[in-house]
């Protein structure tokens, strides 16, 4: 986020080339060479997902970020409080959502002919996630966007990027519906709302999916179906309520409330530098 906060996306998307060649090798060399099976799977993942960790630190500390990085600071612990709270909020909103799917697997575990059952589940997850890829990049241009709009005091704005992101990904949506709620989740983010996002993830996916998942599938013998029909709802409830949420925001209030921000961490800073400059 803090390179796509900044369109710096380029080098994102060559480290993620640089990723999945390395992962296909890898994963040849280590599974189907060496014969290491499941682990050399999972050993062929852990190592090409560093590769974009240890490349964009290599990029933000070796001159790629010239105005927003200048060396490590004291300012870097000062209210720490409000950061931790953001990043945990965060954290657990997709925590949540990685998590809900992850409890269907295993619900799906303990059907007759659960073999059958959960590789139909995977086949569904997968393509789910690949559909996924596409409007991940939305949600990465929602929240960048909004914040961007709301830190430069313009309402207006975001709300044009909004509308425009959200009648984009409607009309992909159209074929596949999975493409709105990521872009919800976005705006979301961008207007710092992770918390709230947390709350509607708890509500939708554990109080409404899972439980008309688990109706489904046992109790009315829809099995496999019965689940991914659950999963299906818990999104599409959390989407109509990400929408009412983005369709009643003061947008007006989030501009307030963004300036506010934003002068708390310009003064902050201001006042440390001048302390190192040895001004009043």
């Amino acid at each position: 986020m803090y390179l796509q906060a900044q369109s710096k996306n380029i080098i994102i998307t060559y480290l993620a080339v640089v990723t999945l060649a390395v992962h296909i090798f890898f994963s040849w060399l280590l599974t189907i060479k060496l014969g290491l099976g499941l682990r050399g799977v999972m050993s062929s993942m852990i190592l090409a997902m560093w590769i974009p960790v240890l490349g964009q630190l290599a990029f933000v500390f070796f001159g790629g970020c010239p105005e927003t990085w200048t060396g490590f600071s004291c300012l870097a612990f000062k209210d720490l409080g409000a950061i931790i709270r953001l990043s945990v909020s965060s954290g657990v909103m997709l925590c949540l959502e990685l998590w809900y799917n992850t409890i269907l697997v295993l619900l799906t575990g303990y059907m007759k002919n659960a073999e059958v059952a959960i590789d139909a589940l995977s086949i569904c997850l997968n393509i789910n996630g690949w559909e996924m890829m596409i409007s991940i990049g939305l949600l990465a241009a929602a929240g960048v966007r909004v914040a961007n709009e709301l830190g430069a005091g313009s309402a207006k704005r975001a709300k044009f990027a909004i509308v425009n992101v959200v009648i984009t990904s409607f009309s992909i949506g159209s074929v596949l519906f999975v493409f709105v709620q990521p872009v919800l989740s976005g705006v979301a983010v961008g207007a710092g709302w992770q918390s709230v996002v947390a709350y509607v993830n708890i509500t939708c996916y554990y109080l409404v999916g899972i439980p008309l998942g688990t109706m489904l599938g046992y109790g009315l013998h829809f099995h496999v179906q019965g689940i991914w029909i659950g999963m299906l709802l818990g999104t599409l409830v959390q989407t109509f309520v990400l929408l009412f949420i983005t369709m009643r925001t003061d947008w007006e209030k989030q501009v307030v409330i963004a300036k506010e921000r934003l002068n708390k961490w310009y003064l902050n800073q201001s006042k440390g530098s001048n302390g190192r400059n040895g001004t009043p």
